[in-house]
């Protein structure tokens, strides 16, 4: 499967409407980038059912400001809609791999539960 360019008009949707994404934030003059490029290409055409998409970060900045990307490459995970994990650097082809299983195995229900118990109490001590 191609990679998915994402930008500030997509993001959102993207992360939304699919169970799994994951990010690669990146910029064309940084070398580790260009090396984890192909690493990326080949293990999205292992999983049809994942959307990796791209994020180049010189031509929407104010999308890794958003995300706080202070380093690239950074790998972002979304699993139904929420943030699992973010790391820069690039990874070796196992390393993304082992990533890919963990996400697909994580509790989303429990995960959910949390973040909804989480959100009840900040509401709750705003008042």
């Amino acid at each position: 499967m191609a990679t998915t360019a994402l930008t500030t008009d997509n993001f959102v949707q993207t992360i939304q409407d699919n169970d799994i994404v994951l990010v690669d934030f990146w910029a064309d003059w940084c070398g580790p980038c260009k090396m984890f490029a192909p690493v990326y290409d080949a293990e999205s055409a292992k999983h049809d059912d994942i959307v990796f998409a791209k994020v180049d970060t010189e031509d929407q900045q104010e999308l890794g400001a958003a995300m706080n990307i202070r380093s690239i490459p950074t790998i972002m995970a979304f699993r139904e809609g929420v943030m699992v994990f973010s790391q820069s650097g690039a990874m070796p082809p196992a390393m993304l791999s082992d990533l890919i299983g963990q996400i697909r195995e994580l509790p989303m229900d429990k995960i959910h539960e949390e973040i909804a118990q989480q959100q009840a109490a900040e509401g709750g001590s705003q008042n």
